[in-house]
């Protein structure tokens, strides 16, 4: 339970690759109509900037941006942006793919009390089988890439560490109601205190 006594103005998702983390946030910013800023898009962009590849770059690219602006670099963009929307006037903002230990330090310290995280979480093989039937291209990988991803996000940004002191988990693997349900519960009860 979050340990603040109202609702958070910013509701962290963090997950796996292929634990459903995009899906949790489209279903939030849809249902609850709160908008949403995605971490990897501005690695995406920065990626593209540089003429180099989604794929085989965007691992490379991200190590590179924390090495020269520091660990927390997309935390420190991404609220940024979540201040612009909540200043215009959103009741909530959902942040998607918040990545490292450094990035969920940042924003507690930036948000305080006005902050939740919520951890996605699935099995191994259902994630990695997610992954492989990606229709979007740009997100296309093989079975030794999602590996190799996997890797480098617990090894070199210190992805574990928000899933492990996350206020909720979310366990995605029996479908989108069940998801849904997941996540309608926690928004209730995250009214109610």
């Amino acid at each position: 339970m979050s340990t603040s006594a109202k609702f958070p103005k910013v509701i962290a998702v963090v997950g796996m690759m292929g634990s459903g983390k995009g899906t949790a946030v489209e279903y939030l910013t849809k249902k609850y109509s709160w908008p949403s800023v995605y971490f990897g898009g501005m690695v995406y962009e920065e990626v593209a900037r540089r003429g180099l590849d989604i794929v085989r770059d965007e691992t490379a690219v991200r190590q590179d941006m924390r090495a020269k602006e520091g660990p927390a670099v997309l935390a420190k963009r991404v609220a940024v942006k979540a201040h612009e929307l909540l200043n215009e006037g959103a009741e909530t903002v959902v942040l998607d793919g918040l990545y490292s230990w450094s990035e969920d330090k940042y924003l507690r310290q930036e948000f305080g009390n006005d902050i939740i995280m919520i951890a996605v979480v699935a099995p191994k093989k259902l994630r990695r089988q997610r992954v492989l039937e990606r229709v979007d291209q740009r997100r296309k990988y093989t079975l030794d890439e999602v590996v190799e991803r996997e890797i480098a996000e617990i090894e070199n940004i210190e992805k574990g560490g928000p899933i492990a002191y996350a206020d909720f988990y979310v366990m995605n693997d029996e479908g989108m109601k069940n998801l849904h349900r997941q996540l309608d519960r926690i928004v209730k009860d995250l009214k109610k205190s």
